[in-house]
């Protein structure tokens, strides 16, 4: 049993303890508070990096280009997506098919034929170099399905002349290698038009 004045020293002993336990406590919930609103005040590192400007990956594509439906084919280098959108192929240029009676026109059935088998009802992949789009409003895209990139096979193959445009100039030395390449083996336009481009 305490006695009197054990009993009054015990008393005062858990009215401080209980005191500071509610100090405690406040200051903790007080700090938490606090922490919270320093949190939604001030921009942390990731919202800096979120909100500056993007630039272009240098190997993936925009994710709003990712497995997107060729629903039409223009011509050998241009498409129509499921969303209406037209996308011009980048660093090439295919002979075209408005106006056949001119030689630079010659091979553009060809080239729209293998476009169409390319991609034609088939999910592909877009990649954007610098610019979003050409003064006709079209996409710039370099355009992969499945592992064929595109723009490279129709030049590679003879279907198309590589044409390079700054800033667009990402795969521009590959597609006049690709050139060469099928100049000299001789395929395609370089094999059936009779107005060779040098």
């Amino acid at each position: 049993m305490l006695t009197g004045k054990k009993k009054v020293f015990f008393i005062i002993v858990v009215i401080i303890c209980a005191v500071l336990f509610s100090l405690c406590v406040a200051w903790i919930f007080s700090g938490f508070g606090k922490l919270k609103w320093s949190t939604t005040s001030t921009p942390l590192f990731s919202d800096i990096l979120s909100s500056a400007p993007s630039t272009p990956s240098n190997n993936l594509p925009n994710k709003d280009d990712a497995n997107v439906l060729v629903t039409r084919v223009i011509d050998g280098d241009t498409i129509e997506l499921e969303n209406g959108k037209r996308v011009r192929y980048i660093g090439v240029n295919t002979p075209e098919i408005a106006d056949v009676r001119k030689n630079i026109h010659c091979f553009s059935k060809e080239a729209s034929g293998k476009n169409i088998e390319l991609v034609l009802n088939k999910r592909v992949r877009l990649e954007k170099d610098v610019s979003e789009t050409d003064k006709y409003g079209r996409l710039l895209r370099y355009v992969y399905v499945d592992d064929i990139f595109v723009n490279d096979f129709l030049v590679r193959e003879g279907y198309a002349h590589a044409s390079s445009y700054p800033p667009d100039i990402k795969y521009r030395d590959q597609f006049r290698l690709s050139e060469q390449d099928a100049r000299k083996a001789d395929v395609g336009l370089w094999h059936s038009c009779v107005n060779k481009k040098d």
